[in-house]
């Protein structure tokens, strides 16, 4: 056998086996392990990340009194919703966390929430917790800025949503503010939740 073949027997003995070694058609961005907790929802019940693990969920960071990056961004997670229901898409959820838990209590973000086309059954907004707890969670499982404005009454937070698989870990982040990749989300959803179903 000549060099040359030799060489290419075994490029692709090497080829097969990576191959081999990621049998998974989503390939991770990231990888930021979601703390433990237990908070309240819209709806006054408790839910954990006990609660989630085992569905694939998207996160992002509100508050009920937002006047700028808020209510575009929950707008736009309806619009990934209806998204996933044209596809199919049932076993997933929608987390998102109070930025300003002192004022957003159960009733208000049950309110807030009124506001929009959304299937609440599949969304959490969540509460019941300090600042500094939403902070920390922010900062270290999420990689994501959470702070007060000091000029006003609106807080500073990250505009990204955050993919989460079945195993309460962020596997990707995408723009949630504006040019919000539907399609990548929606396929990324679908591929987690399939693996995850094996």
């Amino acid at each position: 056998m000549s060099k040359y073949k030799t060489l290419m027997l075994i490029v692709s003995i090497i080829g097969i086996l990576l191959a081999g070694c990621s049998n998974s058609d989503f390939q991770a961005e990231t990888n930021y392990e979601v703390k433990d907790f237990t908070y309240t929802n819209q709806n006054n019940k408790e839910v954990s990340l006990k609660d989630l693990k085992g569905q694939v969920w998207i996160a992002d960071f509100i508050f009920t009194n937002c006047e700028t990056v808020c209510p575009p961004m929950t707008f736009n997670l309806t619009k990934l919703q209806k998204k996933l229901k044209e596809e199919g898409v049932e076993d997933y959820k929608i987390v998102s966390f109070s930025v300003d838990p002192e004022n957003d209590t159960p009733k208000a973000l049950k309110e807030y929430i009124s506001n929009f086309e959304a299937d609440t059954s599949k969304w959490e907004l969540l509460t019941g917790y300090k600042f500094d707890e939403v902070k920390d969670l922010a900062e270290h499982s999420f990689k994501s800025i959470v702070a007060n404005d000091p000029n006003s009454d609106q807080m500073i937070h990250g505009t990204r949503f955050y993919l989460v698989n079945e195993e309460g870990v962020v596997v990707k982040t995408y723009s949630g503010n504006s040019d919000v990749p539907y399609d990548e989300i929606a396929l990324d959803m679908k591929t987690l939740i399939k693996e995850s179903n094996k």
